[in-house]
């Protein structure tokens, strides 16, 4: 399958500062109970979510993204100015075009960094953790921002169970600096076209709606395959053992692949950061989101290493190795 594996050189992108934001309105279990053939239990059992985010009306995606941006930047006492990059990872852009990361650079004043849009669906975040490590390596960029940012509430079709219990609004995000210490050590990106009809957003032959369609069982084997080789890639090409690793943050998609995948690693499950059980799927947003849950709860200390690793529609994947701090 078509993937990138490398090792980070002496100069490397770390993260600064990180941030997260989540609407305010809680949509439960029982709350979808109430609007689609479906329970509480039934949704626990299958998924591990309990609850989900939901942005109001009209709220954009820039607009959810842009507290968690902010944030990010005075975690890392950095100016919006000093940017000279945003990457923003998304499958809910605001429009077709321009770029959300436009919208967002404007919304921050960052008047100086260039601004674009990736979309590789949940492991988006990853492929622009990737893109913004590259520039900064090579010395183009000093400052970054990267930003998974997702409104999918917008795109669901509240009554089909089978992707409406699953998906929730949120933002996650991080600045990147650049160190020879500490940060990114190993990325492995990858992505299966061949499988693209596994899950995606449009019309069906029996059915013109437009919506997220998956299969579910197909999914869960190629979610748990791919997220384990790419973090067993991703440490040895850091030159690292799993178990070496002090925390896990996993996309958070569905606590049954989670599980499986710790079990297939050999690593207790407490090693791994969960947060699904209170906002669902929120695709690009979720590995940040979880980062910066880890690290408000004190999960997460300078000279840990990381491994984060996620999966998504496409397919693709991705993970990396990081060393935590400056």
């Amino acid at each position: 399958m078509p993937e990138v594996v490398y090792a980070t050189g002496p100069r490397r992108a770390c993260v600064l500062g990180i941030g997260s934001h989540v609407p305010a309105r809680r949509l439960t279990n029982d709350d979808l109970a109430r609007m689609v053939a479906t329970s509480d239990e039934w949704i626990r059992q299958r998924t591990g979510i309990a609850e989900r985010r939901v942005a109001a009306a009209g709220t954009s995606t820039a607009e959810l993204a842009l507290p968690a941006a902010r944030r990010a930047l005075e975690r890392a006492e950095v100016l919006p100015d000093e940017l000279e990059l945003i990457v923003l990872g998304t499958s809910s852009p605001d429009q077709p075009f321009p770029a959300t990361a436009c919208h967002l650079q404007r919304m921050l004043g960052a008047d100086k960094a260039l601004a674009v849009d990736v979309l590789a669906a949940c492991s988006s975040w990853l492929y622009a953790a990737s893109i913004a490590e590259r520039y900064i390596a090579g010395g183009s960029v000093r400052r970054a921002l990267i930003v998974g940012a997702e409104v999918l509430s917008r795109l669901l079709d509240y009554a089909d169970r089978s992707t409406c219990i699953l998906f929730g609004d949120g933002a996650g995000a991080a600045v990147l600096g650049d160190s020879t210490s500490a940060g990114f050590e190993s990325f492995v990106l990858g992505a299966d076209g061949a499988k693209s009809q596994l899950i995606y957003f449009g019309a069906a032959e029996d059915d013109d709606a437009h919506k997220p369609r998956m299969d579910g069982q197909e999914i869960f084997k190629a979610a748990t395959r791919a997220m384990e080789e790419a973090s067993l890639r991703a440490c040895e090409v850091a030159g690292v053992s799993p178990g070496d690793v002090d925390l896990i943050v996993p996309h958070q998609a569905n606590l049954r692949i989670i599980e499986a995948v710790a079990r297939r690693l050999g690593l207790p499950l407490d090693r791994f950061v969960l947060n699904l059980d209170r906002y669902g799927n929120t695709s690009a947003a979720s590995i940040p989101l979880a980062i910066d849950e880890a690290l408000e709860q004190g999960r997460l200390q300078r000279g840990d290493r990381v491994l984060l690793v996620g999966f998504g529609a496409g397919l693709t994947w991705g993970a990396t190795v990081l060393t935590w701090g400056a």
